[in-house]
């Protein structure tokens, strides 16, 4: 996939979204937003998928910089880090490369946020596996 940084933990759905929560805050990250997708959906369509979270994380310095460079880059933020059971000893741990604001964009000014953030991310899903 081109528009997302992508790793398998060898771990179960639970322990892999606490270790994923805590490597983003070690990174700078808050989390704003945690959307439960499995629950949502049993509850509005009665239908069952694999455990599914959205982390809505933000590192407000980012933010605030990409904001003074894109005003419109709120339809990009917070950053969307999702973590997706695959079986019981194994979660997938996704989020969308910092680098498609600027493709989307189009606007070089946001380059340094980019890779700034693309580093931070890349290192909290690099520390979930050994």
């Amino acid at each position: 996939m081109g528009y997302a940084l992508t790793t398998t933990v060898d771990d179960t759905f639970e322990q892999t979204l606490e270790a994923t929560r805590e490597a983003l805050v070690r990174q700078g990250f808050g989390v704003l937003t945690e959307i439960d997708l499995r629950a949502t959906l049993k509850s509005k369509l009665d239908v069952d998928v694999a455990p599914q979270v959205i982390l809505g994380a933000c590192r407000p310095p980012l933010a605030y910089a990409a904001l003074q460079a894109e005003p419109s880059i709120g339809l990009l933020l917070p950053c969307n880090v999702v973590v997706r059971s695959v079986d019981e000893n194994h979660t997938l741990v996704e989020a969308m490369d910092p680098s498609v604001m600027v493709d989307l964009t189009g606007n070089h000014d946001l380059v340094a946020v980019a890779d700034d953030a693309r580093t931070r991310l890349t290192a909290a899903l690099d520390s979930l596996t050994p």
